[in-house]
C-alpha cells in the first residue's frame, strides 16, 4: 500500500522559531500483512499543538516528553478508523484514537494502546476527539478543578491567556459553568476576541497586540482577579500575576511564548513575580493532564455532555491534507488557529 507520511527533516535550532521546513513530506510503502495484536488504521484527522515545539529539539526538556528524530515520522494526537485488524479489541470500521499517532495516511499500529471511542459522544464530529472531548478538554477541565479552587457563589473572576487556542477557549467556558461569575480571555486578535465575547460567552476580551493590558486588566476585572488559566507565560502572565487577589491560584498549563528559547520547564519567574506570588499566598502550580488520567472517564462524560448540550462551543481551525502539516503547525505556532487547530486526512 502507497502511504504519504511527515518526517523530521531538521531541527529549529535551540532559540529557533520552526519553518515548515523543518517537515517534510515522502511517499512510502506500508505492508498490509499484520501480526498478532496490529491493526491497519486510516488516518482521519490529526492535531497540532503547542507541546510539539518542545519534541522539535534533540531535548525535550520535559521528562514525559521524547524528541522526534530526524528523517523519522512525526507523532501527535490522532484519529482515524480501523481497516482490518488482528487485535481481539479492534474490530474493522472502529472509530480510534491514540496520543502518538503517526503522521501518515494509514498506518499499522499495535491495538492495544489504541483507545476505542464512540462517535454519538461528539455527534459525529471525530475532530473533537482530538480537542474538546479528548486530551484538550481534558486539560481544560481537569487543570481547572485540580489547580482553580473554582468554587460556586465564591464571587471568582477567572482570567483566561491563549484564551483562543484550543485549551484555552475551553477553560473559561469550563470557568463560567463551574462557577466564576466574571471571565477575561487575553487573546492576540480583534477577530478572536471577538470570538471569545459573541461565541464563547467570555465577558470581555483583550488583544494583547493592540491594548493596554494592565489598563485592560483593571478595566475588566474590577474585584481583581482570583483564578488565572496561564497558557503563554512571560510578560502577559507577569502583568496578570501583579493585578490577582490575595489567595489566587494560578493554573500553569503552558508558556508557549517562552518555547521556542532555550530555557527550562517551567521557565524562571522573575524575583519581582516571585515576591508577589509569596507576600499574597498565591498558589502555581505545574499542572500536567498525565498525572490525573485516573479521572479521565468521567471527566470525558462529562465534556461530552456539555458539548451535545452545547453549554460549550468548540471553536476549530480545519486545513485539509497531510501536505499541510508543517504550514499548520507553523501558523498555531504563530497564533494562526482560533481554537484548535484540526488537519483532516481523510473522510
Amino acid at each position: 500500500m502507497q502511504v504519504q507520511r511527515v518526517v523530521l527533516n531538521s531541527r529549529p535550532g535551540k532559540n529557533g522559531t520552526p519553518v515548515p521546513e523543518n517537515f517534510r513530506l515522502e511517499n512510502s510503502t506500508l505492508t498490509a500483512d499484520l501480526e498478532d495484536g496490529e491493526v491497519l488504521v486510516r488516518t482521519l484527522y490529526l492535531s497540532v499543538d503547542p507541546y510539539m515545539r518542545c519534541r522539535m529539539n534533540e531535548d525535550t526538556g520535559a521528562e514525559y516528553l521524547t524528541p522526534w528524530l530526524l528523517s523519522e515520522c512525526v507523532d501527535g494526537g490522532g484519529v482515524g478508523v480501523v481497516e482490518s485488524s488482528r487485535c481481539a479489541g479492534c474490530t474493522k470500521g472502529d472509530v480510534v484514537t491514540n496520543f502518538n499517532w503517526p503522521w501518515q495516511t494509514h498506518a499499522v499500529m499495535k491495538g492495544s494502546p489504541l483507545q476505542k471511542v464512540h462517535p454519538q459522544l461528539v455527534d459525529g464530529r471525530l475532530s473533537y476527539f482530538l480537542g474538546a472531548v479528548g486530551i484538550t478538554g481534558l486539560t481544560a477541565l481537569l487543570g481547572v478543578r485540580e489547580k482553580g479552587n473554582v468554587t460556586k457563589g465564591a464571587n471568582q473572576t477567572m482570567v483566561v491567556s491563549g484564551a483562543a487556542g484550543a485549551c484555552g477557549s475551553i477553560a473559561g467556558q469550563i470557568g463560567r459553568l463551574d462557577g466564576c461569575v466574571r471571565v477575561v480571555g487575553i487573546s492576540g486578535s480583534d477577530e478572536k476576541c471577538r470570538a471569545l465575547v459573541e461565541d464563547l460567552g467570555f465577558d470581555a476580551a483583550i488583544n494583547y497586540r493592540q491594548e493596554d493590558i494592565p489598563a485592560r486588566l483593571e478595566e475588566s476585572c474590577p474585584q481583581g482577579i482570583d483564578v488565572y488559566f496561564d497558557n503563554v507565560g512571560g510578560d502577559i502572565s507577569d502583568t496578570v500575576i501583579k493585578q490577582m487577589n490575595t489567595g489566587g491560584h494560578v493554573i500553569l498549563c503552558g508558556q508557549i511564548s517562552q518555547y521556542n528559547k532555550d530555557v527550562p520547564y517551567p521557565p524562571p519567574l522573575s524575583e519581582e513575580i516571585q515576591e508577589a506570588l509569596q507576600s499574597k499566598n498565591i498558589t502555581r502550580e505545574r499542572f500536567m493532564v498525565l498525572n490525573y488520567m485516573n479521572k479521565a472517564d468521567s471527566a470525558l462524560c462529562e465534556l461530552s455532555q456539555w458539548v451535545k448540550s452545547g453549554q460549550i462551543k468548540v471553536l476549530e481551525s480545519v486545513v485539509d491534507g497531510i501536505e499541510n502539516m508543517g504550514d499548520a503547525f507553523c501558523s498555531m505556532m504563530k497564533g494562526g488557529n482560533i481554537g484548535k487547530q484540526i488537519i483532516k486526512i481523510s473522510e
